[in-house]
């Protein structure tokens, strides 16, 4: 009877332990002077997004639109309060003015996490924060400037060409084209890109279709696993003592793969003073302390490019380790492997369905092609390319690859919109960025769902909110490979329109509808496109 007795009160002490930790925040809004959205047991707001109930971009739309009035909004995260800002001018203020006040990303390993020198995850640039998060932003800034990506564009230049090879070669002398999937197409040219300009190596994931890096890279990117789920739950809950063992949030199979690729480049160039125009390059340079900001020539890089701030522009004494340089190759995958993939599936996919856009793009092409003479592409003349600028421009503001970002209040900030909101954030509240509910607002672009290139013209452009654009976020921790992404999506579409008509096909879903869960934007049936050769018939 008393043993009983124990387990029942043991079971009612965890279960009172539980509610009160689900439940301790649950006032936190009242006494603030803007909505919240209902809180449902244990999910918190989210419910719907874990439960896999609607889209991540569909579900950060929603909130925006049904909120239309207000400013800033309050909801939970589980049990963690949260601000969306709904305002373009606040974002601006929060982002760029009083930039020290939000200078972090909400911590995925927890607050009291303690750096393990075998885990990598904790060492990347997303994932630092204060003066730490800094200096690893000067240190690399000056690896994403114009005039680096101006070196390392033949890397990608050589992907280009390979790709539209193999599909010139696949489909043969068939005056009819074959039909792809779009995710799976860019993944593997993504896939490739990060292969040669941050890795050094070279593979072919169209042709060679299951090659190590490709297979282990889609190993690194399944975040929706459960093990990755119980590790970032893990980290929430008991950060040191996970950190003592040294478990990351990257699987232990891929940190030995990748940092073996990057360890034996570096050896066999210092050995054989190998200089090669890639990111690993770009970082051994700086763990010598080589690698600084310079001033460059202005140029027009495109409207979606955002700029450094001081921070990145600062001069750092400190150099950084091996396991740092390994650490910030692995983030340029991680970074640039889904969301370049995703900009390119959905911009094929409204050039495949807005004809009017793509033969004017292909015009543009061809005139550039023609003034070459007979040269390659250079990364100038992709810049000079103003009608391709307003596609991708426009592709990010319709598809944006991360639906929604966020920010970590570092200390108390008192918020005052000089309209009579007035209110404090406390220090360790998150804020939440609506970046897909700012792109479809009506208000900032009218006729939204409407693939408009024209938006993003010399004559339209500058009355665009700045604040209410936000493909790359805002701010001194914007993207930093903005550069080199846009070069990447730019080249590619270049080289595919140049050689092949995108055209629907049965399989082309109108409208989209996206995968339901919390992760990124992804069509939930793919998206079907047919290549047709440029030299077949209509």
């Amino acid at each position: 009877m008393e043993v009983e007795l124990a387990y029942v009160l043991s079971f009612l002490i965890v279960v009172g332990f539980l509610y009160r930790w689900l439940n301790k925040n649950r006032d936190y809004f009242r006494d603030k002077p803007i909505p919240s959205i209902p809180i449902k047991p244990i999910l918190g707001s989210t419910g719907p997004l874990f439960l896999k109930q609607v889209a991540l971009a569909n579900f950060v739309k929603s909130l925006y639109e049904k909120y239309a009035g207000s400013k800033v909004v309050g909801f939970f995260d589980i049990n963690s309060p949260m601000y969306m800002f709904r305002d373009p001018e606040l974002i601006k203020k929060i982002g760029v003015k009083d930039f020290d006040h939000f200078m972090d990303h909400r911590p995925v390993l927890g607050k009291n996490y303690v750096d393990h020198s075998e885990t990598l995850f904790p060492k990347t640039l997303f994932a630092l924060s204060d003066q730490k998060w800094k200096n690893m932003r000067a240190t690399l800034s000056p690896a994403f400037t114009g005039s680096k990506m101006r070196q390392m564009f033949d890397l990608v230049r050589e992907c280009c060409e390979r790709l539209v090879k193999f599909y010139q070669d696949e489909i043969g002398s068939e005056r009819i084209g074959r039909e792809y999937e779009m995710k799976d197409v860019f993944s593997r040219f993504t896939n490739d890109v990060i292969a040669t300009a941050a890795f050094g190596i070279k593979v072919n994931s169209s042709q060679d279709r299951d090659n190590d890096f490709y297979v282990q890279g889609k190993k690194m990117m399944q975040f929706n696993r459960l093990s990755v789920a119980f590790r970032v739950i893990g980290y929430r809950l008991l950060p040191s003592v996970l950190s003592l063992f040294g478990v990351d949030i990257i699987d232990q199979e891929q940190r030995k793969y990748f940092s073996s690729i990057i360890r034996e480049a570096v050896k066999t160039r210092e050995a054989q003073r190998i200089i090669r125009p890639d990111m690993i390059n770009l970082l051994m340079e700086a763990r010598k302390g080589l690698l600084q900001h310079q001033k460059e020539s202005e140029q027009n890089e495109g409207f979606a490019t955002v700029e450094e701030s001081e921070i990145g522009k600062a001069r750092v004494a400190k150099l950084i380790t091996e396991a740092e340089m390994i650490a910030q190759c692995l983030i340029f995958f991680l970074a640039g492997f889904d969301t370049v993939s995703t900009c390119l599936t959905f911009l094929i996919y409204e050039l495949t369905l807005n004809r009017d856009v793509q033969d004017k793009l292909y015009e543009e092409i061809m005139e550039t092609y023609h003034s070459l003479d007979g040269q390659s592409l250079t990364y100038d003349a992709l810049q000079k390319m103003k009608y391709m600028d307003m596609v991708v421009s426009e592709a990010l503001r319709m598809w944006p690859p991360i639906a929604a970002m966020d920010r970590l209040c570092v200390r108390d900030y008192e918020l005052d919109d000089m309209e009579g909101l007035r209110f404090t954030i406390s220090k360790g509240t998150g804020v939440w960025l609506p970046i897909h509910g700012l792109h479809h607002d009506p208000k900032y672009y009218p006729t939204p769902e409407k693939f408009l290139p024209e938006r993003f013209s010399d004559e339209n452009k500058s009355s665009i909110n700045l604040g209410s654009y936000l493909p790359f976020g805002i701010g001194p921790r914007n993207c930093i490979g903005s550069r080199f992404a846009l070069m990447e999506v730019k080249a590619i579409v270049y080289y595919m329109l140049k050689s092949f008509t995108f055209k629907k096909t049965p399989n082309t879903q109108v409208p989209l509808i996206l995968k339901k869960g919390a992760s990124g934007s992804e069509a939930e049936e793919g998206v079907f496109v047919e290549f047709r050769p440029r030299n077949a018939t209509e």
